[in-house]
């Protein structure tokens, strides 16, 4: 591993790539390594959201990930990158993304690469967005001399943001996630901050996955309660309503037919236990900030914004 990190030129000059750097994974990576004054060309659809990491020296750089002539454009010289997938629209418009990132990290002789993807993604079918990472992670596997690093994030806890309409509205938090099933769940913050470690280190070599489990697994009732001690709403229930009512929910709230069905396909997954971790929890691949601290810092802030503005 040493003689591979060795063998590249390292030092001011060194360009790394960030895809999606407007995100919640993407600044986070962007911003850090910015901090420590390494050369980054952060990437994304909208110039404008781009141009706080330009004032801090960033190279902004606007693509779609489906145009691989252009994100081989972007790739091209780069000592790593930190690969994504946009949020999905479809399960098709994954795999014309996913395309066009793999082909762009091959044709641009792409070295290095830390690549967001989910617990689950070793299951090929049947887990909604999850397929299309596992895909994605196929496609980066197959590309000989690129070393690849698969980060398996947890449920993201920032998912349960969607809740706050309905809390506000009716006194409750529905999903179709079972109340009791404990699931791994982590902050994204946690998510960029271990991969902009990883970039900057490359002590990886061929392909390799990592699972980020989260501070500890919790159910969403365990969850729900402390969202309720956090918003001061210690009356508040959480409630699993039927697929076919959250479905209806997600398209009435805007979500297209296609892309609620994939997410319904996807809690179905965690219900069923088709989609969950394969490593056991470790010290590596758990991170740091609790449910509560997101409550706390994340949550409540944008509960009472929603107040607010209601």
């Amino acid at each position: 591993m040493t003689s591979l990190k060795d063998n590249l030129a390292v030092g001011a000059d060194a360009m790394y790539v960030v895809l999606g750097a407007s995100g919640n994974t993407g600044s986070v990576i962007a911003n850090s390594l910015l901090s420590k004054g390494r050369k980054v060309r952060v990437i994304g659809r909208d110039l404008g959201r781009l141009q706080s990491f330009v004032r801090k020296g960033a190279e902004a750089f606007t693509a779609n990930v489906s145009d691989a002539a252009a994100l081989t454009k972007a790739f091209s010289g780069a000592r790593a990158a930190y690969l994504m997938l946009p949020p999905i629209t479809s399960r098709e418009d994954q795999e014309r993304d996913s395309d066009g990132i793999a082909k762009a990290a091959e044709e641009s002789g792409l070295r290095y690469a830390v690549h967001l993807s989910s617990y689950g993604a070793h299951v090929p079918e049947g887990t909604g967005p999850v397929a299309g990472l596992y895909s994605s992670e196929q496609k980066l596997n197959a590309i000989k001399g690129l070393n690849v690093l698969h980060l398996r994030a947890a449920y993201f806890m920032e998912n349960n943001l969607e809740a706050i309409g309905m809390i506000h509205a009716m006194g409750v938090f529905g999903h179709a996630l079972l109340p009791d099933l404990k699931l791994p769940m982590i902050a994204t913050p946690d998510v960029g901050d271990y991969a902009s470690h990883r970039l900057l280190d490359l002590d990886f070599s061929g392909k390799q996955t990592r699972e980020l489990l989260g501070e500890r697994d919790l159910s969403m009732a365990e969850a729900t309660a402390a969202i309720a001690r956090g918003i001061g709403k210690p009356g508040l229930r959480y409630e699993q309503f039927p697929y076919d009512q959250v479905q209806q929910v997600l398209t009435q709230m805007g979500m297209p037919p296609k892309k609620a069905a994939v997410y319904i396909e996807m809690f179905r997954a965690i219900n069923a236990g088709v989609l969950a971790a394969l490593e056991p929890r470790s010290p590596e691949n758990t991170t740091p900030t609790s449910f509560e601290k997101f409550v706390q810092d994340v949550f409540v802030p944008a509960y009472r914004a929603k107040a607010v503005t209601a």
